[in-house]
């Protein structure tokens, strides 16, 4: 408890290196109500056809309902609902200061959607109920695909996290998921800054599902922050022992895995478990697409990191099964590029393994940017968040800072039999180092 006391201590007053802040403020807690809050949409397995919803209240709140429907022009759509119980959950963590948060945990699911239909849904009981949302689900067959990728938000998340997810809204406000590459916080079960979290995001975590693999600020001592469960609703088709943290996501054309980095890092039998999983989910796999996202690098861009054991481990099973493209978090500055088919990494000048590593932060704590020459594009010092689109034959993929200017773009083109084809569409504005 002294130890995490002092750690605020260092964030609030600025005495991190890489990151300093004079109005760093110390998050206070949020308990619940009878109202729901924290309502979150969720990425399912098929999540074309179905979608998954979360929401906590106090612990007066015995029961709870989600209801849905489709979408119509006007306020007929409330006359005729369908109605689906949610699933409870009791949690109690107890913050450094003492202070216990107690709330109840709400979750449910809907299967057997239409691809591409709209739908609304509120959440609550019978006289305490959220507003209406509205959503459309994705359908790759006869529309794009758009998600917005964050790294690291960890940091001041209230005060300026909250910026990024709101331009990136704004910039890409038709986007089919949200994925976050680990370390949403910065202290794996403080209900404070989970609350942040919430409130930078407020209904767009509501409007659109999220996808999120954990860091290692999710964890402590191995065990995973006990809010992850119960206010995730996250696909449960992964390794046995790692229950939303490691899973795959279906859509017609695309793919996307997440992997539980600190459980490869630190576990062996975890370890081992998704490493052999994540071989077999991609062989024969008949989508176009595959993306992976996990939270430590496999190629680092932050000054004096590396993840060689990391790397010898992951990267054969990404070069085998040509992964399109990984997403990543930990190093506090971006970076991009393609290289070659060792598992050293040594061979860059190699750019022909045709699999695109990402790694990004959209926090305001920063390291100091490596010179490592693995990155064709690279930033220090440098908020972001990332536009993905997928149509056909062409992934492209758009790097805007907080103030909403493109500072990096490609175009992977795919070709049957072939590797990708990169088309560089590097914007002209200085790098930031």
């Amino acid at each position: 408890m002294i130890l995490n006391t002092l750690s605020r201590l260092f964030w609030a007053f600025g005495l991190v290196s890489g990151w300093t802040s004079a109005l760093a403020q110390v998050p206070t807690p949020q308990p619940p109500t009878r109202m729901p809050d924290r309502v979150i949409l969720n990425v399912t397995a098929t999540p074309e056809t179905s979608f998954a919803v979360n929401w906590r209240t106090d612990t007066t709140v015995a029961t709870g309902t989600l209801e849905w429907t489709v979408a119509t022009d006007g306020p007929e759509f409330a006359e005729q609902v369908d109605r689906q119980p949610a699933r409870r959950e009791l949690l109690q963590v107890k913050q450094d200061d003492g202070v216990k948060v107690i709330a109840h945990y709400f979750s449910a699911h809907v299967e057997g959607l239409t691809p591409g239909r709209r739908y609304v849904y509120r959440v609550g009981n019978r006289d305490a109920w959220s507003e209406w949302y509205q959503l459309r689900l994705p359908d790759m067959r006869h529309q794009k695909l758009s998600f917005l990728y964050f790294g690291d938000a960890q940091n001041e998340i209230k005060s300026m996290w909250s910026r990024v997810i709101r331009e990136a809204f704004k910039t890409a406000p038709q986007v089919d998921f949200m994925l976050h590459a680990g370390d949403l916080i910065h202290h794996y079960d403080n209900d404070a800054e989970w609350g942040e979290w919430f409130y930078a995001g407020n209904f767009l975590h509501a409007m659109v599902p999220s996808l999120a693999t954990p860091g290692n600020h999710e964890y402590h001592h191995g065990r995973l922050s006990p809010q992850w469960q119960p206010q995730f609703n996250l696909p449960q088709n992964g390794p046995a022992g790692l229950k939303e943290t490691c899973y795959a996501v279906n859509y017609s054309d695309l793919k996307v895995i997440s992997l539980d980095a600190v459980q490869i890092d630190h576990v062996l039998g975890r370890r081992k478990r998704q490493l052999e999983w994540l071989d077999s989910v991609l062989t024969n796999d008949p989508r176009k697409w595959t993306v992976v996202t996990l939270h430590y690098p496999v190629f680092s861009t932050a000054e004096g990191r590396d993840n060689e054991k990391l790397r010898e481990r992951l990267k054969p099973l990404l070069d085998k099964h040509h992964v399109d493209l990984v997403l990543q978090g930990h190093d506090h500055a971006y970076g991009r590029g393609r290289v070659g088919n060792v598992p050293t990494g040594a061979a860059y000048s190699d750019r022909t393994s045709g699999t695109m590593y990402v790694v990004s932060v959209s926090g305001p704590k920063m390291y100091g940017l490596s010179a490592s020459p693995w990155m064709e594009r690279r930033a220090g010092n440098t908020q972001l968040f990332q536009v993905i689109h997928i149509e056909g034959d062409v992934l492209s993929y758009e790097a805007f800072t907080a103030t909403g200017t493109l500072y990096d773009a490609f175009d992977l083109q795919k070709t049957a039999g072939k590797l990708n084809t990169l088309i560089n569409k590097i914007p002209p504005v200085d790098e930031r180092r």
